[in-house]
């Protein structure tokens, strides 16, 4: 266990506790960088318009997976997710996280 597992938990085990609830994976990239390569079944709320896509996402009902390029943005959208009151973790860039499902 690395220091930031430590201090942050560990991200891929939270990732899996995740996707055995059915979480959602919501691509916070730009429509036109979603379609360069996603992952297979994830929605794409571009960052800037998550906000206006909150009660959307409450109807699902699932937890919620966020994912980017590098992990900025999907960090961000998480954030805002939580605040909002829906259960998210920062699933980072999107081709690390393809890795780990």
């Amino acid at each position: 266990m690395g220091l930031l597992d430590f201090l942050f938990g560990n991200k891929q085990d939270k990732i899996k506790e995740f996707q055995t609830r059915g979480a959602v994976i919501i691509d916070v990239r730009t429509t036109g960088e979603y379609q360069q390569g996603a992952i297979k079944g994830s929605k794409n709320i571009p960052l800037q318009s998550i906000s206006s896509k909150i009660n959307e996402i409450k109807k699902l009902n699932k937890p919620v997976i966020t994912c980017c390029a590098s992990g900025m943005r999907s960090g961000s959208a998480a954030s805002i997710l939580k605040s909002s009151g829906i259960e998210a973790i920062n699933g980072g860039g999107w081709l690390s996280l393809k890795n780990k499902l």
